[in-house]
């Protein structure tokens, strides 16, 4: 086993899409260890606490009239013209990798598990030791046509500072309406609609002393990781799929082993949207956007050796806790292949919890029939009375649903 670092740089972050095609950062054997920065997307609606005066966000969010540095930014078309920038914004992550792994083919399962995970603090001297990250109410959220306050309708970034002394929790610092802000190429940005843009603080008005007597317990996870799609060679990183993505679901975090469906040999696994803290459903549209390290093993399952464990049969992400079992549920199990190239975009205009209902209930039953071998009966009569299905995220165009399952109502379940 051996210990791996990756920093972020422009050399070993992609923006907004998961790719078979981008040569590996770094690639490792099963078994192997890898410590992993990842960066928020959001570090501008913040520069001075998120960026100023970290090599690394820095050399990441670099962008002048002259140079930038992470000039795609989606899944988009490299070449001109373009409305809002290079990518035209078909998906907004910024991810980590791709981390390849050596024998991997499709048909096996990658085991990831997370070992830990910590805030990378502000390095403005201003702050420094201080972690923040930001909230958005955005024109994706679930809210948005649902407000009942002017303006109507309205962006709002809220800044949240992370006190990771003791039992870490956030807490929120101010807020501001979104206003048009111009990039360095000169586009105006009248919503939040293309990611990266440094947002100028004289053109908004700060509002402090918001939620002055709420406290929010930290849940430190990655909303989007996975592995590259067969199905094309860019995929916007906002909709998740059969190969994960954006769940969006903050039990992926310290402690968590997730399970991934291999679709291209390496696997090419890339991880980022880190979140401090989010509820189930994510629903204004962003979870509380942060900075964060994680610490990850990789274990490779081959296809061969899958009969008679808990990854028989798999074809979908899986969440494995100490305590429980989850399998995701999503309007389309795999879009890509269901709606074609297209996919990337239509999939929002179909989003359906009625759907993602149904497919996680297909999911359990058939972990329930094919793992723990119950008959179909047997497996709904226990979903009915002992499993949870909950709202993962209604904002990632691909609606999902989780169906869970706790380990302790099997007897002598070893977990």
């Amino acid at each position: 086993m051996k210990h791996h670092t990756l920093p972020v740089s422009p050399e070993t972050v992609h923006w907004g899409y998961f790719s078979k095609e981008v040569a590996p950062s770094l690639t490792v054997r099963s078994g192997d260890r890898v410590t992993i920065e990842t960066l928020t997307h959001h570090a501008n609606d913040d520069h001075e606490r998120m960026v100023a005066g970290d090599p690394g966000a820095e050399s990441i969010f670099h962008w002048t009239r002259e140079h930038k540095a992470m000039p795609r930014r989606g899944a988009g078309p490299t070449e001109g013209p373009f409305t809002l920038g290079s990518g035209e914004g078909i998906g907004v992550h910024l991810l980590t990798g791709p981390v390849a792994i050596e024998g991997a083919e499709p048909g096996d399962v990658l085991e990831v598990r997370i070992l830990d995970v910590r805030p990378r603090p502000s390095c403005n001297a201003c702050y420094r030791g201080r972690c923040f990250g930001s909230n958005v109410a955005a024109s994706w959220g679930f809210h948005y046509r649902d407000l009942i306050e002017e303006p109507k309708p309205r962006e709002v970034v809220t800044i949240f500072e992370l006190d990771t002394s003791g039992e870490p929790f956030a807490r929120a610092v101010y807020n501001y309406v979104w206003t048009p802000q111009t990039d360095p190429d000169g586009i105006v940005h009248r919503t939040i609609d293309y990611p990266g843009v440094e947002v100028d603080h004289s053109l908004v008005k700060k509002r402090e002393n918001i939620l002055s007597n709420v406290k929010v317990p930290a849940r430190l996870h990655f909303g989007t990781m996975g592995l590259a799609p067969k199905e094309l060679d860019y995929v916007s990183s906002n909709p998740p799929s059969y190969t994960g993505g954006n769940i969006d679901d903050w039990r992926v975090g310290k402690g968590a082993r997730m399970y991934y469906p291999v679709a291209v040999e390496g696997a090419f696994f890339s991880v980022g949207d880190p979140h401090a803290a989010q509820g189930d459903s994510e629903l204004g549209g962003t979870a509380i956007e942060t900075s964060l390290t994680g610490d990850f093993e990789f274990v490779l399952h081959k296809k061969n050796d899958l009969g008679g464990t808990i990854l028989e049969g798999l074809t979908h992400p899986m969440l494995e806790t100490d305590d429980q079992w989850s399998v995701y549920g999503f309007t389309f199990p795999n879009y890509l292949a269901e709606l074609g190239p297209a996919g990337q975009i239509e999939v929002a205009q179909h989003s359906s919890l009625d759907k993602a209902m149904r497919d996680a209930f297909r999911k359990l039953r058939r972990f329930l029939m094919t793992v723990h071998r119950l008959s179909e009966d047997e497996a709904i009569a226990l979903m009915s009375v002992a499993a949870d299905f909950g709202v993962t995220q209604v904002v990632d165009g691909n609606w999902g649903v989780h169906g869970s399952i706790r380990k302790n109502v099997f007897v002598g379940a070893g977990g």
